[in-house]
Order: C-alpha cells, then sequence, then structure tokens
C-alpha cells in the first residue's frame, strides 16, 4: 500500500466531502506552492486522482485546448483514507469516448514542468507565484518563461492587482 502524507490525507478528505470529489479549490488549510502542486501530482502518480473535464471554474487545474480539465479523486484515492463510496453514486466521467483524443499527462518532475503546470490554470499565475514554486530568482523566472516561447508555448502577460500574471494560451 502505498503510504500518504498529511498533506495527501487532507487533499482526499476535501475531495471526499465534495459531491463531484473534485481535490481543488484546495482546502484553506493548505496553500497554493509547490508542495501542493507537488502533492496533487503524486496523487495522480499513485492513481488516487484523474484529470476529468469540468465546467467548475474554481476546480479548473489546466486547460488543454478547449477543454477545462479539473483533478478529482478516484475511488482507490478515497479508499486509501477510509471513505466508501456508495453504490448508487455515478462513476467519473472519462475523456476515452470522445474521438480517442485524450489529453497527454503532464509530466511534474522538473521545475519547468511545474511552471507548466501554474501557467495552466484558468488564473494563470503571478511571477511571485512561480517563484514560490520553483525557487528561482526573479530574473531566472523571467528567462524560463522566455525559454518557453522560444520552443512553442504561448504565453499571455495581463495586469492583475498591480502584478503581471503570466498564463499558458496553447502548449507546444
Amino acid at each position: 500500500m502505498t503510504k500518504l502524507n498529511d498533506t495527501h490525507r487532507i487533499l482526499l478528505a476535501a475531495a471526499g466531502q465534495r459531491n463531484d470529489a473534485s481535490l481543488l479549490p484546495l482546502p484553506a488549510s493548505l496553500t497554493a506552492n509547490a508542495w501542493s502542486t507537488k502533492a496533487l501530482a503524486t496523487l495522480v502518480t499513485f492513481g488516487f486522482a484523474e484529470e476529468r473535464e469540468t465546467n467548475d471554474a474554481a476546480a479548473v487545474h489546466r486547460i488543454y485546448a478547449d477543454l477545462r480539465l479539473g483533478l478529482f479523486a478516484t475511488p482507490s484515492g478515497l479508499a486509501a483514507i477510509g471513505i466508501e463510496l456508495n453504490g448508487d453514486e455515478s462513476q467519473p466521467v472519462t475523456n476515452a469516448g470522445k474521438d480517442g483524443d485524450a489529453p497527454p499527462a503532464v509530466a511534474r518532475t522538473t521545475k519547468q514542468a511545474h511552471v507548466l503546470a501554474l501557467l495552466g490554470r484558468y488564473d494563470g499565475a503571478t511571477l511571485a507565484d512561480l517563484i514560490a514554486a520553483t525557487g528561482w530568482l526573479p530574473h531566472t523566472t523571467r528567462a524560463a518563461l522566455t525559454g518557453l516561447r522560444k520552443k512553442g508555448h504561448q504565453i499571455e502577460r495581463s495586469k492583475r492587482d498591480d502584478a503581471t500574471c503570466y498564463r499558458l494560451l496553447a502548449a507546444a
């Protein structure tokens, strides 16, 4: 059995209290930083969470093409913390039946992948968010954004509360 840490348990417990088992938005006891991003990626790796299409703007994890994807706890994820699903609850809908064009899984093992994950959120990320997630200095973070643009990623820059916000429009 996979060993879950406290962050994993908090995320899964919060998802178990929601009707759709969404892991997002994060519970009030957690902040959106590199640790929570890594915890979400680990839950996906263990098979305790999965990406699914969602219409709830607060639950959007990333956008792929025109699909808003959220992270949802799987039955095995909920079972790992002792939450049993009732037999009358509907099973999660997957994207497998849609023209066979399921969105690719995003690798989350590098800092650049963390940056892409933050930029892929519906709200995007500020420079401060990116710095907190990677531990890079501001000039290094801006250089990484330039490198992503050179690789073909379309990154939109806008203002939000007197801070520059970056958002991934299209992946390379």
